[in-house]
């Protein structure tokens, strides 16, 4: 494989930095060559039991250490991260098969979410008075606590930056994590661990675990005291039927259809251009990729040219530099699901407009960037989410009509819209039910945006991971009022009779200055 580390240096790491037992061990293979990578020592429910009361104990201390410690140690990891690019893009992309410039992509957000709750923590959960219910009579402070052990249920298509969009911000409020990683994201997901140890995050205080998942991810669940997972939707809702069996709370990141939709004033070739990073960024495999588009027919011509001319001037291939624009699914089912949905599109009269066909010459999973259009609603590349590099077009008569489109889905996790108009953008963008929806951007728009909530509508999750939001799922909120002496509170119905006439002008009082 042309300058391709197959060996990632964190291999040999495995045994050190897995919670298992080592009874057993699954093979993990290599997306670009399909060579055996390495064999997972897998964990047990005993290994998750063990690795959950260690953590638990490395979390008293570490919440006791205090905001400055923890800022501190996540503002280190963030230079670690960055100091160690190479080995991480390296070893990203010899787990997923991604391209270099998509694996960055993945570092470049887990920095930012380094820097973002190391320096935002402390401020949004600090203690803060609030409005008394009786003003001078009662104090009132709301403060934070943090939950304890959070469960990270985490996928293998990006392995290092959906692990640290949970993660970091369940370390910068106090807790401790126990992570089940997926099989193929292990090397990964370990590699950035080891940055965060390395700069003083107790090695008991991030738990890492793998393998099967009814069994291991149905202990992290059992175990923990919130669960944050990403994945697909039908794993989703056993994560959190398994969660509520207990009360345990959860965040769910699911699958999602994403629409995108392209009005009838913008530039032709610049919105195709964008629209294609959109569609095929790690060759479809993020639950944020668009894989619908609606075009008004007006300007569907010379989008479509466009589109397409790019589409098929995409260089795929293996390269461990910045030389290919794609790269590489990642495990054969994912293969076998694209070549399902575009096969079974083409056969109920769909229109193949580019790609449609693996490329065994370059690897084992390799598959062109396709685009479709006719298609219609027995389709399985329409009613369900591919995950691959499908895309399908169809052309409509107006906004609105685009709007119900977009929205005729069980799915509502990101959107995106192209105008010539921003406040044309913003109009339709109002209209469209997702968590998230970009205007003249495909997703990396609201991705980026550590400070803005992510997550889905319908069946595409619930609550939301990045800003203050993604902070306070992790906290318990506590409430703590006293009496200030200033008055003594009613007790008895005599007292009630001679204090009722004050309280209820203290109620007119206050809604005459609009106080709340």
């Amino acid at each position: 494989m042309p300058g391709a580390p197959l060996q990632s240096p964190f291999i040999e790491e495995l045994d050190r930095d897995l919670h298992s037992s080592h009874a057993s061990r699954q093979p993990v293979f290599a997306p670009f060559t399909g060579e055996l990578l390495h064999e997972l020592p897998v964990s047990t429910a005993s290994d998750v039991e063990d690795a959950a009361g260690r953590a638990r104990i490395a979390q008293l201390a570490w919440q006791n250490a205090g905001w400055a410690h923890r800022r501190s140690v996540l503002l280190r990891a963030h230079d670690l991260l960055l100091e160690r690019t190479e080995v991480l893009l390296d070893t990203v992309q010899t787990e997923t098969g991604k391209t270099r410039g998509q694996a960055f992509e993945e570092v470049f957000m887990g920095a930012s979410v380094a820097r973002y709750y190391a320096v935002s923590a402390r401020s949004v959960l600090r203690t803060r008075r609030r409005r008394a219910g009786i003003p001078l009579v009662i104090a009132t402070t709301v403060g934070y606590r943090p939950k304890g052990l959070i469960g990270v249920i985490t996928p293998w298509n990006y392995p290092l930056s959906l692990s640290l969009m949970d993660v970091i911000p369940a370390l910068a409020a106090g807790n401790a994590v126990l992570q089940k990683a997926d099989n193929q994201g292990a090397l990964s997901i370990l590699a950035t661990r080891r940055a965060f140890v390395d700069a003083g995050v107790p090695s008991e205080l991030w738990a890492v675990v793998a393998g099967d998942g009814a069994t291991v991810g149905g202990a992290v669940v059992d175990l923990s005291d919130y669960v944050s997972f990403t994945g697909s939707t039908t794993t989703g809702r056993i994560v959190a039927a398994r969660a509520a069996s207990s009360l345990t709370g959860a965040s769910l990141e699911l699958g999602g259809k994403n629409p995108l939709i392209v009005l009838d004033d913008v530039n032709p070739a610049k919105a195709a251009r964008s629209a294609v990073y959109a569609c095929f960024a790690s060759l479809g495999q993020l639950c944020v990729s668009i894989e619908r588009i609606y075009l008004h027919r007006t300007i569907a011509e010379p989008f479509i040219a466009e589109f397409l001319a790019h589409t098929r001037s995409l260089v795929q291939g293996v390269a461990f530099d910045y030389t290919t624009d794609v790269g590489s699914l990642t495990t054969p089912s994912q293969l076998e699901r694209v070549k399902t949905h575009v096969d079974d599109a083409i056969a109920k009269g769909a229109t193949l407009l580019a790609g449609g066909h693996p490329r065994p010459e370059l690897g084992p999973l390799f598959f062109e960037p396709t685009v479709l259009t006719d298609v219609t609603g027995d389709m399985a590349c329409v009613s369900g989410e591919t995950f691959g590099p499908v895309v399908a077009i169809t052309i409509v008569d107006s906004a609105e009509e685009a709007i119900l489109a977009a929205n005729d889905s069980p799915y509502g996790l990101n959107a995106s819209v192209f105008s010539g108009s921003r406040r044309r953008a913003r109009d339709v963008a109002s209209a469209i039910d997702a968590g998230s929806v970009n205007i003249n951007e495909g997703y990396r728009a609201s991705f980026s945006s550590i400070d803005a909530p992510m997550g889905g509508m319908k069946q595409s999750g619930l609550g939301r991971r990045n800003g203050p939001e993604g902070l306070l799922r992790f906290v318990e909120s506590r409430t703590i009022a006293e009496s200030t002496g200033l008055l003594a509170l009613p007790g008895t119905g005599a007292e009630f009779r001679r204090l009722s006439g004050v309280m209820t002008a203290l109620l007119r009082i206050l809604k005459a200055v609009r106080r709340r």
